[in-house]
Formats: structure tokens, sequence, C-alpha cells
């Protein structure tokens, strides 16, 4: 995970997922808004990297059920 992306926090459960180049910023925008619309995860972080690949830090709140992991594929 990149510097400076504190994920220590007993509010929120937080998953890191990184987005190859070839993944366009249309593409990215749809698969992140799924993600939002049926797991409840919300973005807090993005970091574009100089070969064009991205680092997300998505967070929902904790639950007491269970909720899958976000893929994006």
């Amino acid at each position: 995970m990149p510097v400076g992306w504190d994920t220590s926090n007993d509010e929120y459960d937080y998953v890191p997922l990184r987005l190859p180049r070839d993944v366009s910023r249309v593409s990215a925008s749809l698969r992140l808004a799924i993600q939002a619309e049926f797991h409840g995860w919300e973005l807090t972080r993005v970091r574009l990297y100089p070969d064009g690949s991205r680092r997300v830090l998505l967070r929902r709140r904790k639950t007491g059920h269970h909720v899958p992991e976000p893929t994006v594929r």
C-alpha cells in the first residue's frame, strides 16, 4: 500500500485495488461504481502511476455480516 494511505480505523473496512494500465478511465469508473452500488464501497483514494496503472483504495463502514471483497477485472 502506498505511503500515507492509512487504513487503521475501527469504523471502516479498507481494500486496496490495482487497475492495470489497459483499463480505460471510463471502464474503471463503471467498475468502481458497480462496487459502490451493490456492495457499499466508496472511493477513498486514487493514485496514477507513470506506467498508466492505478492504485485505488476503497472503504465501507464495518458491518456485522459478511460482504464480499470487491473484484475489478
